[in-house]
């Protein structure tokens, strides 16, 4: 297998300057498909984000300014973090898909910042975040017909494949890269636009691997792009 490199497009800091974005990256670890600890976190931070208009929380609203810059209507297609937050909120559960998934799910909650994860054995290029053509392919999660992005909507793709990991930055994942219980290696990241500060991404980056490291044996690394810095060799 060749080298797979992240890559943020320098296109994207040309119209969001401030997008920074965490990343741990696993070389291997054990998913479990419930750890009763885990659990007990996740169940923590929704709780802490049952009550308060934390969707109107600067970190949050942030992206539904960026969303609108590319095209993108955040109230039709919400953020991932704005989801989850409705989610809540509505009274709403969210589910323990496995260990992975669901410690990303608490750091997203506890620091209020967009989380995601995909299986890198199932990716052929590279792990890019650009502007889509519009010929890329998306599958969502769950399965569905296929289909194709919109041109200039911001995505996250295999550039080998074309298949998109995450369409409209957050707001939806592919099925092709989804993390099961037999998953050893992913890249996770941990994004943060706006008045969201850098340290943030840090300590919620920082705070994820240590997780991955005491519940799932996880051999990690982690980095930090920005437009300092828009490419990490990933695997």
């Amino acid at each position: 297998m060749g080298t797979k490199n992240i890559i943020i497009d320098p296109k994207i800091f040309g119209v969001f300057p401030d997008f920074k974005r965490g990343v741990v990256l696993v070389d291997f670890m054990e998913n479990g498909l419930w750890h009763s600890e885990i659990e007990l976190l996740l169940r923590e931070a929704l709780e802490l984000r049952r009550d308060g208009n934390w969707i109107e929380h600067d970190y949050v609203r942030a992206w539904d300014e960026a969303y609108k810059k590319f095209g993108s209507n955040p109230n039709r297609y919400p953020p991932s973090i704005k989801s989850l937050l409705k989610r809540i909120q509505k009274g709403g559960d969210i589910p323990f898909v496995n260990s992975v998934v669901a410690l990303f799910n608490y750091i997203s909650l506890k620091y209020l910042i967009p989380c995601g994860g995909d299986d890198v054995d199932k990716i052929k290029g590279n792990l890019r975040l650009s502007f889509a053509e519009g010929k890329e392919k998306f599958v969502p999660i769950g399965g569905g017909k296929e289909e194709n992005p919109e041109p200039g909507e911001v995505i996250y793709f295999d550039d080998d494949s074309l298949y998109v990991m995450c369409r409209r930055w957050n707001w939806r994942n592919g099925d092709f890269s989804k993390i099961t219980g037999e998953t050893k290696r992913v890249v996770i990241n941990l994004d943060g636009i706006g008045l969201t500060p850098e340290e943030v991404i840090v300590k919620a980056r920082d705070e994820l691997a240590e997780l991955l490291q005491k519940y799932c044996s996880a051999k990690v690394r982690v980095c930090l792009l920005n437009k300092e810095r828009n490419v990490f060799r990933a695997f």
